[in-house]
């Protein structure tokens, strides 16, 4: 029997700066950018809520703190999905 330890993802997430306008998102050689008024459920956020972040599986983001998932279509493309809460 064969037992083994998998690897530590080497791949992190982390937000990487914030501004009046928005804030900056990497993930692994990515960079997003979510400005505010495409993503107003940030706004009022502490930068401890907006910095606890994990990508749940490639491409899709979880605030466990704000409980706000997202991916990268949506980041990418936020006119295509009407915001349906405040």
């Amino acid at each position: 029997m064969s037992v083994y330890q998998l690897g530590k993802n080497s791949s992190t997430t982390e937000v990487t700066n914030i501004s009046t306008n928005g804030f900056w998102l990497l993930s692994g050689d990515k960079e997003l950018f979510l400005p505010f008024s495409k993503f107003p459920w940030f706004r009022q956020s502490s930068i401890d809520e907006i910095t606890c972040v994990e990508e749940l599986r490639k491409g899709h983001y979880y605030w466990e703190k704000l409980d706000i998932d997202l991916t990268d279509e949506i980041i990418n493309n936020p006119d295509n999905f009407p915001l349906v809460a405040s």
